[in-house]
């Protein structure tokens, strides 16, 4: 009898154990007594009622992502591409998410889907490749909003691939080649010509230089002869100005005047033109020779 009762015992300080449970942190269990909702656990020690309550549902607080398969969608003007999305969510209100829907992870993508596909079928294929910011953020405010009674938050969307056909990437890489090109010859060019422009703007320069370079040789030439013809004037005035402060008559100037074309002559000259006066001067003085010889 004793034994029985100890078996007892223990079964019943084993039962006891096992309905108590501890949640981790960042998780909440469902728990439901006799079929119905009865309350959710928090993060701690918690004990249950032994066949009448128990675990309904265990739910992750953690933000999780959900990786959806590509998704075959028509633009505006009709090219049909394959777009995979991802999402990132969180679930907020733990009764919600386990009484709200069933398979709510299905159902958050057949809406992401649909809603994909209303996007894109407002938007052609540049707009498209364009605008993933925009349809994130369109597809993010629909879904999340859409799935609020089933305690879900999203909090973010992003388009993880959009793969246009063959054909089409074909023609946008040709494209896109073709673009390069353009803009290396347009680079070409322009570096072409601002090349003759500098080209030219230095021969200007150097045109500009050599100008200036004659017209201050012209004008030290010029200065030169100036100040040349001066002192010769100078030179002249004070012989003149000598001559006048000696004294001497006209006699002598002709006489003097003689002798200069004589040594200007210095027995090189064929013909020498001198003037009448100093012709009759010279018969003169020719004639005086004569006289004192006699």
């Amino acid at each position: 009898m004793e034994i029985v009762i100890g078996i007892i015992a223990a079964l019943i300080i084993i039962g006891a154990v096992c309905c108590i449970k501890i949640v981790p942190q960042a998780e909440e269990f469902v728990i439901e007594r006799l079929g119905g909702y009865k309350t959710t656990w928090s993060q701690g020690i918690h004990w249950k009622v032994p066949f009448i309550d128990r675990i309904a549902k265990k739910i992750s607080l953690k933000e999780k992502v959900a990786d959806f398969a590509p998704q075959a969608v028509i633009t505006k003007d009709n090219v049909t591409m394959q777009i995979d999305t991802v999402l990132f969510y969180q679930i907020l209100d733990p009764v919600a998410y386990t009484y709200g829907i069933e398979k709510p992870l299905i159902a958050i993508e057949n809406l992401a889907a649909t809603t994909l596909r209303n996007i894109i079928g407002d938007l052609e294929l540049d707009q498209t490749l364009t605008s993933r910011d925009i349809i994130n953020t369109k597809m993010r405010s629909i879904l999340d909003e859409a799935t609020d009674p089933w305690g879900i938050k999203v909090n973010r969307v992003e388009l993880k691939n959009i793969l246009p056909p063959r054909e089409i990437q074909n023609a946008m890489e040709k494209q896109m080649k073709a673009e390069r090109e353009k803009r290396e010859a347009i680079l070409i060019a322009e570096g072409q010509k601002e090349s003759a422009i500098r080209a030219a703007e230095g021969e200007k320069e150097a045109a500009i230089l050599r100008a200036e370079a004659k017209k201050q040789a012209a004008i030290r030439e010029a200065e030169g002869q100036a100040e040349a013809i001066l002192k010769v004037q100078e030179a002249t005035a004070k012989g003149l100005q000598m001559i006048k402060d000696v004294g001497a008559d006209e006699g002598l100037i002709k006489i003097k005047s003689l002798e200069a074309f004589e040594k200007a002559a210095d027995g090189k000259a064929t013909k020498i033109i001198i003037p009448s006066e100093i012709q009759g001067l010279a018969g003169m003085a020719t004639s005086l020779k004569e006289v004192i010889k006699d």
